[in-house]
């Protein structure tokens, strides 16, 4: 009977001991990430689009198509004569 309330009392230790260092995470520094959604709402500001309706755009191929080729245009400079 004592080796058993023996083995409760360790096996319950183990579990708090697990869930207080499972619970001592560290959180990552700095801002969040940003996810390739966020990219894409930045690129539809700057084009000068609506944020609400950047899905609907993307099941337009020829119109996602236009807007990708806006926005590529806007990161990459041209640079005379070299092309």
């Amino acid at each position: 009977m004592l080796q058993g309330i023996i083995l409760l009392l360790l096996l319950f230790v183990v579990v708090v001991v697990v869930v207080v260092v499972a619970a001592e995470g560290k959180r990552p520094l700095g801002r969040p990430r940003r996810r390739w959604e966020d990219n894409i709402k930045v690129d539809l500001q700057e084009v000068g689009g609506d944020c609400g309706d950047w899905l609907e755009l993307a099941q337009d191929r020829d119109r996602w198509r236009a807007f990708v080729s806006t926005v590529m245009n806007l990161r990459v400079p041209k640079m005379l004569g070299i092309f």
